[in-house]
């Protein structure tokens, strides 16, 4: 896709550019306060700004195609070259940088996945949506020009809808992530030759979806993966494999997924000690959770609290 903003209609490029000429990033130190559309949980806006950002974090999930020229992105400790039509979603809390170049235009979508964080299956595309999502011509090339026309779709409703704006727009979310989700799954499913759905499959699906709504529910507790299989009526073996192949997470592994995700939460304001939100995220030990923390997201604790607050903590 050599000049994506060719997809845009000329008239649609005008008013979101329009509409989005007054807006401003409001980054306070490392966090920033999104700015939403008035009454709703949702900002898009067509960004041309040659400014950059330095790490900084926001609650909301964000969401960045370029239109024209590279935009580069440091996230989760990756860096990303984003050309034309690439399509990156940064999970929120997740500590990012943003490197403009000295010209260019593209798509920025930060919205509130909380609306929609309580429909049934939703807990199963955690596993798929706790870190940054790339969807590329090359990386997904079977559902690609889908996820785009959704991308699209965004931007006529945001710009263009009525007083069902938000409604639609999140509508078109849910359809992005399950369009996302499904192809994520027969990727990590065992090849099937049928061509027809397999009602087995979709059985197996329905009772992993109870599992990965258990799990959000009792993440701080003691689960162990004997537990957590019986709850889907399975053998811990035969657990363990398919939750592999369904969510390409082995089980303690997800586990911490979901704990270091509260952790973050807890960690925001100051008044928890880092022990007290160890043990709330489900932690045992205070150097456990440090370990692994710092393994996840790349610094201890106390660095990600004085990054969310501007308090300097000395080691």
């Amino acid at each position: 896709m050599t000049n994506s903003s060719l997809a845009l209609d000329p008239e649609l490029l005008k008013i979101g550019m329009q509409d989005s000429n007054g807006y401003h990033r409001k980054i306070d130190s490392t966090r920033e306060r999104v700015d939403y559309h008035p009454d709703t949980t949702l900002r898009f806006f067509i960004n041309s700004q040659t400014d950059s950002y330095a790490t900084h974090w926001h609650q909301a999930t964000e969401m960045i195609m370029p239109l024209e020229n590279h935009y580069r992105v440091i996230a989760g400790q990756v860096e990303y070259d984003l050309a034309p039509g690439d399509i990156l979603m940064i999970p929120g809390g997740e500590l990012h940088h943003l490197i403009a170049p000295p010209t260019g235009l593209r798509l920025i979508y930060i919205f509130d996945l909380e609306a929609i964080s309580h429909i049934r299956g939703y807990t199963y595309l955690t596993a798929f949506l706790s870190h940054e999502v790339l969807i590329t011509p090359e990386n997904c090339p079977s559902i690609y020009e889908e996820e785009l026309s959704l991308i699209l779709y965004l931007v006529r409703e945001y710009f263009l809808g009525g007083h069902l704006r938000e409604l639609n727009c999140y509508a078109g979310l849910l359809q992005f992530f399950a369009s996302y989700g499904e192809y994520r799954m027969k990727q990590e499913e065992t090849v099937s030759t049928s061509v027809k759905p397999d009602p087995k499959q979709i059985r197996l699906h329905e009772r992993l979806n109870t599992v990965f709504d258990y799990m959000d529910q009792h993440y701080n507790e003691d689960l162990s993966l004997e537990t957590v299989a019986s709850v889907a009526g399975f053998s811990k073996y035969h657990f363990s494999r398919l939750f592999k192949q369904c969510s390409g997470y082995n089980f303690y592994d997800y586990l911490c997924v979901l704990r270091i995700r509260a952790a973050e939460t807890l960690l925001m304001p100051p008044d928890l000690s880092i022990t007290e939100v160890a043990l709330q995220s489900g932690f045992s030990s205070l150097s456990t959770f440090n370990r692994t923390f710092k393994k996840k997201k790349g610094c201890t604790p106390s660095e990600y609290r004085a990054l969310c607050s501007r308090k300097i903590y000395e080691e």
